[in-house]
């Protein structure tokens, strides 16, 4: 008949988890086939009778050495509690680190309180769960362009049909008016003394549709950038703005031209806020390419408290053309401390 032990043995002999058995000592008294088989072990004799501390739970995953007295697996002989980890690792008998979770108790055994310890090995496991997160990562990502690329065909939409009045209720309208006074003139050739009249209307309204036409154009494109570069064209924008601008840094790379026009208008933007919202007395804006990139970045003393998705703040526009070119574009604005606007663009 067999003995209770020998009962206890024949089972743990034949299950899956690996379980093994510490002494008072700490040392490895037991270990099923699982266990010795998990660990890189031919047989329980090469086990039986070592630290168990020191045999597979030696060092920190950094290979720092991990010392006994810290290790949370021997609690349960010493202090007589269950102990469990979701987190833990173990080292193989050739040097190999391998993830765990393991569950430890205490013994009684003949010579003193040991402890009996069952791990898992989550390497199939963990490479699910991030597999899992990567899923969700990727999903939650295609959906963040699908909402960047609406926005971004919303705003160019919204922006053709601007330019479309723009030019119905501006250029177009002068020209009308041109057409007309230039027939007039035809017409008066009977009274000569008003042609002179109405050749200066002409010239007048073909100046001013030629300078709305000019000012439309610099809203798609600044002719600015195109011939002198970000910077120059930036300066441009401060003399004409209503505050105190002062301008710095350099650009000594040439830019792609989605970049530079993009740097541009959040330049423009964020200045048109801190004429409109700030209350500022002063904006610096800073233009620098260094390293691997191309920073703007325009800060006031005004009174802060911007929100970058804040009703008719231009930036959740900003923000999509920005991350359309792999950019970042950040804001700071703590009530009453300024305000920061900041886009980085790699080069």
């Amino acid at each position: 008949m067999e003995s209770p032990r020998e009962t206890l043995e024949l089972i743990l002999h034949t299950v899956p988890q690996p379980v093994w058995v510490i002494d008072h000592g700490g040392a490895i008294v037991y270990a099923n086939p699982a266990a010795v088989g998990a660990l890189g072990y031919g047989d329980l004799a090469e086990l039986r009778g070592r630290q168990s501390h020191e045999t597979v739970h030696h060092h920190y995953p950094d290979g720092s050495p991990f010392p006994a007295s810290e290790c949370p697996m021997l609690r349960s002989r010493q202090a007589g509690e269950t102990v469990h980890s979701d987190e833990d690792w173990f080292f193989r008998r050739d040097g190999s680190m391998f993830p765990i979770e393991w569950w430890s108790a205490p013994l009684d055994l003949p010579g003193g309180r040991g402890a009996v310890l069952a791990f898992e090995e989550t390497t199939r496991r963990r490479a699910a769960e991030q597999a899992v997160r990567e899923r969700d990562a990727a999903r939650i990502r295609a959906a963040e362009s699908r909402a960047t690329g609406r926005r971004i065909v919303e705003s160019a939409t919204a922006a053709r049909r601007q330019l479309a009045r723009d030019l119905h209720d501006g250029a177009q309208q002068r020209l009308v008016a041109l057409l007309i006074d230039l027939q007039l003139a035809r017409e008066e050739f009977a009274a000569p003394e008003r042609v002179p009249g109405l050749l200066d209307e002409a010239v007048e309204q073909t100046r001013a549709a030629i300078t709305e036409l000019r000012d439309l154009a610099a809203g798609i494109h600044p002719a600015i950038l195109s011939a002198r570069g970000l910077r120059f064209a930036v300066e441009a924008l401060a003399s004409r703005a209503a505050l105190p601008v002062t301008v710095t840094g350099s650009v000594e790379v040439e830019l792609a031209e989605g970049v530079e026009a993009c740097a541009y208008f959040v330049a423009a933007e964020a200045l048109t806020n801190a004429v409109k919202h700030s209350h500022a007395s002063q904006v610096t804006v800073t233009v620098a390419a260094t390293g691997p990139l191309l920073t703007v970045e325009v800060r006031d003393d005004g009174v802060g408290g911007a929100v970058a998705g804040g009703s008719g703040s231009g930036l959740a526009g900003l923000t999509d053309r920005v991350d359309a070119l792999d950019g970042r574009l950040t804001l700071s604005s703590p009530p009453g401390g300024g305000t920061v606007l900041r886009a980085e663009f790699p080069l």
